[in-house]
């Protein structure tokens, strides 16, 4: 379990083979791979896109959960396959023979989705092999009008006598996930420049597959991070989804060398899953 930014962060991540990130405070994945048993107990997931390692896990998550008469959870997915995903759940509700009761929203860009405690959910549009978004969490902030700050208390009571609002609600953006996608999607999103924790996949990390052919899969080279290194404002950065051609002590030693120092101490690298070698 990490702890980056002030969120706790229980995930794994390997390209190709599986993606599940948990955020354990917020009830909430982003993507099931596998669908690992510490998922079961997260009410909603979030999918960036319909590739197995990122979606394979699904009944055994919805399954598990009726099972254990939790309630049945909340998936986005993106709006292009909705309809793919409710037939695939049919599929296996047939040969389950089984209800396997869940809601299902459509993940469109810019379409916010309410969750609890004045947190909510924003996709945006990710750019990837196939349709794929990635996900903003968002927590709504209750700050003082601009012209009060600096205020007295009496000259505050005094705004409230006279029925003016003294205070605006602010969304302040706590993590951003970009799923699988191409550097676009720092250039064009805010979010993920400004995410208190910003989770990006970072595939690839030297010329052993170079920014090119990372771009035709789909995915971010570690020499396009470095190029926009001046662009990431967030306080902490954690690099996901590493091809299984890097050992994980190697690939340490590879951001230890390239990163610029600006990045490199607010980066951590996703530990490696013990199966993996």
């Amino acid at each position: 379990m990490l702890e980056l930014a002030g969120t706790r962060v229980d995930a794994v991540s390997v390209a190709g083979l599986e993606t599940c990130i948990q955020l354990p405070s917020h009830k909430l994945a982003f993507d099931i791979g596998r669908g690992p048993r510490s998922a079961v107990g997260l009410s909603t997931v979030c999918f960036s896109h319909s590739h197995v390692d990122h979606m394979g896990g699904i009944a055994h998550h919805v399954a598990t959960r009726s099972l254990l008469g939790m309630a049945p959870p909340t998936y986005l997915v993106p709006s292009e396959m909705v309809d793919a995903f409710h037939a695939l759940l049919d599929a296996f509700r047939r040969v389950d023979q089984s209800d396997m009761p869940c809601t299902v929203i459509p993940a469109v860009p810019g379409e916010d989705v309410s969750l609890t405690k004045g947190r909510f959910i924003r996709p945006f549009r990710a750019v990837h092999t196939i349709p794929a978004v990635g996900y903003g969490l968002w927590r709504t902030q209750t700050k003082l009008r601009p012209e009060l700050v600096g205020a007295s208390q009496e000259e505050i009571r005094a705004a409230v006598a006279r029925d003016e609002e003294v205070a605006i609600e602010t969304p302040v953006p706590l993590v951003a996930f970009t799923g699988d996608s191409r550097i676009e999607v720092v250039d064009q999103e805010s979010v993920v420049r400004q995410a208190k924790l910003l989770i990006m996949e970072v595939t690839f990390l030297d010329d052993r597959v170079d920014a090119q052919r990372a771009r035709e899969n789909g995915h971010i080279h570690l020499d396009e991070v470095i190029e926009r290194a001046d662009l990431f404002e967030n306080e902490a950065i954690l690099m996901t989804h590493l091809s299984a051609r890097y050992r994980y002590e190697e690939a340490l030693k590879i951001l230890d060398a390239r990163l610029p120092e600006k990045l490199k101490a607010r980066t951590t690298l996703l530990p490696r899953p013990d199966w993996v070698a």
